[in-house]
């Protein structure tokens, strides 16, 4: 097996390589800002000042306000409190609406409220993964509280009509406050408050080629949130706990450093596809037919286990996953293919690219997929 260093990495879904001006500016801060963003002296402002200028450019790219960008430690945290905190900030009862085929960090914080005794209903997804618009109207109630629903799907790619899903239940229940999980779809699809019509956004930096550790909750302005813990008032008193200094600060440069190349991305993605369908015995792209991310081709293989199809690449020097990075080592079966009604029996192999994929690296994948030599696989 080739040395990592060697290996073509198309897992980036899971997380991307960081970009080395990222790793620069986090270890300058790491280096030189020793102060406490809470602190009144001089090494403290000047903590606070790169935390305060991270806000203003993360709040420039999502379409928020400065005070309306909070800092944590992933998206998994900011998914937690957006669902969590706009639920628990209208006291007891009520009902949330969440999709099939969220994040776990939205699934699991679901459960949570039914266990405090919110009634909790998860809307079904088509057979192409997406949800319709219609349908969660339908589910909607004039207690719904909250409505939470991913923009790009993590193990698949299937783009959802967030704003139109969001348009039609705030039609029954115009207070309800929309969170929407944009983890997958931050830098490489358009996404602000305002064109989503959403009340609440979630990022996270290890998506977008910045470290790992740091993530955010964009909020529209009057969106009350309770704080998930207590301990302090940083963060508005939304998030208490020192912020992670240098690791905001990275998050902030990789936004800078992010450009649109979503076309380019496509284009790469299309040769993955092409060499997927030609060497995989039957495979079938997920989401086929449907609106997809530039980034994420998910297929599936009916007669080879994932695990299998992922040891064959990596062995090739191809890194790639089964799905989602937090159900992988565990071998759990996909809650969203299992949503979307593909068998649990079927192997599923996902590539996912990022801002630093680049043509040679997709090429030395089909390579790969080739040279994995399986029979029946021509269509």
């Amino acid at each position: 097996m080739r040395p990592p260093a060697d290996m073509i990495y198309l897992d980036n879904a899971a997380t991307t390589p960081a970009h080395p001006e990222v790793v620069a500016e986090v270890s300058r801060v790491l280096s030189t800002v020793h102060g406490n963003p809470s602190s009144r002296h001089a090494m403290g402002l000047e903590a606070e000042r790169l935390i305060r200028r991270a806000r203003e450019v993360l709040a420039a790219a999502l379409g928020a306000t400065p005070d309306g960008i909070t800092f944590c430690s992933g998206g998994t945290e900011a998914n937690a409190l957006g669902l969590l905190g706009a639920a628990r900030a209208g006291g007891g009862g009520g009902h949330v609406l969440v999709s099939a085929i969220e994040h776990p960090s939205v699934l699991g914080c679901a459960d949570q409220l039914t266990r405090a005794g919110i009634a909790v209903e998860r809307i079904p997804v088509q057979p192409g993964g997406w949800v319709d618009p219609e349908r969660a109207a339908a589910m909607a109630r004039p207690d719904t509280r909250v409505l939470a629903l991913m923009l790009v799907n993590n193990e698949t790619g299937v783009i959802q009509p967030a704003a139109d899903v969001i348009r039609a239940v705030k039609a029954v229940t115009p207070r309800c406050v929309a969170l929407v999980d944009c983890v997958q779809a931050f830098t490489t699809l358009p996404v602000s408050l305002a064109d989503l019509g959403a009340d609440l956004i979630t990022a996270s930096s290890h998506k977008i080629q910045g470290p790992k550790g740091v993530g955010c909750l964009a909020s529209a302005p009057g969106v009350k949130l309770a704080p998930v813990w207590g301990g302090g008032d940083q963060e508005q008193g939304r998030r208490p706990g020192t912020e992670n200094v240098a690791g905001i600060a990275g998050f902030a440069r990789a936004v800078e450093l992010a450009s649109p190349d979503g076309d380019a991305q496509a284009a790469l993605l299309r040769v993955l596809e092409r060499a997927a369908l030609e060497h995989l015995p039957g495979a079938r792209v997920v989401g086929e037919g449907g609106r997809r991310a530039p980034h994420i081709l998910s297929v599936t293989v009916p007669s080879l286990p994932s695990e299998v199809l992922v040891n064959m690449l990596e062995e090739r020097g191809v890194c790639v996953s089964s799905g989602a990075a937090c159900h992988s080592r565990r071998s759990l079966a996909s809650h969203v293919m299992k949503a979307m009604g593909i068998p649990g029996k079927h192997g599923v192999l996902r590539f996912s690219l990022s801002h630093a994929t680049t043509p040679e690296d997709v090429d030395g994948a089909a390579a790969a997929l080739g040279a994995l030599g399986l029979t029946g696989a021509k269509r």
